[in-house]
């Protein structure tokens, strides 16, 4: 069954100030239409589109032998079989119609965005058709939480936070015994700990411990994974959600150190990146209360700014912080001015990241948070992985 909230699309549109949204999927490329659509789960093989216009039934444009999956869209479906009816047909479609929102993001500026392929978008320009950027449209419609998904992202957010500090401990336990341990035992543990409360990931976590946390993408295996020792620097983030539908992760890394007292230069570099991410909650919640716009990138610029201050920031090498749904990176704003510059706002509704870190040759330390936005105000400003970290965690 098809599932689409019509009218909300059609108010955001009006929101924007745009005439139209044309989605448009082949093969599973586009997963933002897929999921505005409701077809996600569906197996079509031939392309499919519906325009959405700001007034107005949706009309769908759809291949003859997928009539099956689209028996209950609402409004108009219009059918092709051959390439020749394919171009007859659309211009019926976007009769009328003078500009369309796709996946299309100018430059390719935001890979998330930039779903729809060049020679599909000169298709459409050639009906006379101009076409812009559905980023901050998509986001909106598809990158907000709904209550009953913010409410499983909180249980996941501490059932992640309880793996983590059984991680610490098992490790803690294991080193004062005299067993040898890898970081792949003790990503197994977590895994494991996942299981017992009905989490899923999409990948196992990272367990890295000196110069391996200074990969900020380095995972452990099987067959390649370093021993843990006493003295050692220890880095583990790790994510995950429920097995419900349409649940939601969430996604938290701490450091700590295998010893009694932290060593001066992990204190130093912790309490540097440490407060960039405060300073991140501050300057969003600033904003948010002021009711001020926030560009993704204007977050990543605070944080990245004061860890270049403190003469660190070549060694800042991704975003400060990602959008966070349905998958572990989601759809909508990034906080980013280094990968890409991200333009969209945060809005109400949404989760994400504030992750920033320092990666040198012997170690790297990362903190990472997520944030919910709801409601007016500095409260609107939720940290939903709390407690915070706010200091290495010595586990001897």
């Amino acid at each position: 069954m098809i599932v689409m909230n019509l009218s909300e699309i059609q108010s955001v549109l009006s929101t924007l100030n745009l005439d139209a949204w044309l989605l448009y999927d082949f093969r599973g490329i586009n997963p933002i239409s897929q999921k505005v659509a409701g077809l996600s789960d569906a197996h079509i093989t031939r392309r499919w589109f519906c325009l959405i216009p700001v007034q107005g039934e949706p009309s769908w444009l759809i291949h003859r032998i997928e009539t099956s999956n689209f028996t209950d869209v609402p409004g108009s479906v219009s059918l092709y079989a051959g390439w020749q009816e394919l171009n007859e047909e659309m211009p019926k479609i976007l009769a009328g119609v003078k500009s369309v929102a796709m996946e299309y993001s100018p430059n390719g500026s935001i890979p998330y965005i930039s779903r729809v392929d060049a020679g599909t978008l000169e298709w459409v320009r050639s009906f006379g058709v101009e076409i812009s950027s559905s980023g901050e449209l998509a986001q909106y419609v598809e990158a907000r939480l709904t209550e009953t998904q913010y409410e499983g992202h909180l249980k996941s957010a501490q059932q992640v936070l309880q793996a983590k500090d059984y991680a610490f401990a098992w490790i803690g336990d294991q080193l004062k015994s005299g067993r040898t341990i890898t970081e792949y035992d003790v990503q197994q543990q977590i895994l494991n700990q996942f299981d017992v409360n009905g989490l899923i990931t999409d990948h196992p976590p990272i367990v890295a411990v000196n110069a391996n946390s200074g990969n900020p993408h380095y995972a452990p295996s099987v067959s390649d994974s370093s021993e843990i020792k006493t003295g050692d620097f220890i880095l583990i983030d790790l994510w995950a959600k429920q097995i419900e539908p349409d649940a939601v992760f969430a996604d938290t890394t701490w450091v700590a150190y295998a010893g009694n007292t932290v060593p001066d230069r992990y204190v130093e570099i912790f309490d540097i990146v440490k407060e960039a991410r405060d300073r991140a909650v501050a300057f969003i919640r600033e904003k948010w209360d002021a009711n001020e716009p926030i560009p993704g990138y204007a977050v990543d610029d605070c944080v990245r700014g004061y860890i270049t201050d403190k003469g660190y920031g070549d060694y800042f090498i991704h975003r400060t912080g990602h959008n966070i749904g349905t998958v572990i990176h989601g759809n909508g704003v990034n906080l980013d001015n280094l990968e890409t510059q991200d333009e969209r706002v945060l809005i109400e509704g949404i989760c994400f990241s504030i992750e920033p870190g320092i990666y040198l040759s012997d170690f790297g330390v990362r903190t990472e948070i997520d944030v919910f936005l709801t409601g007016a105000g500095r409260d609107g400003v939720k940290l939903t992985t709390s407690p915070v970290q706010n200091q290495v965690l010595p586990l001897l």
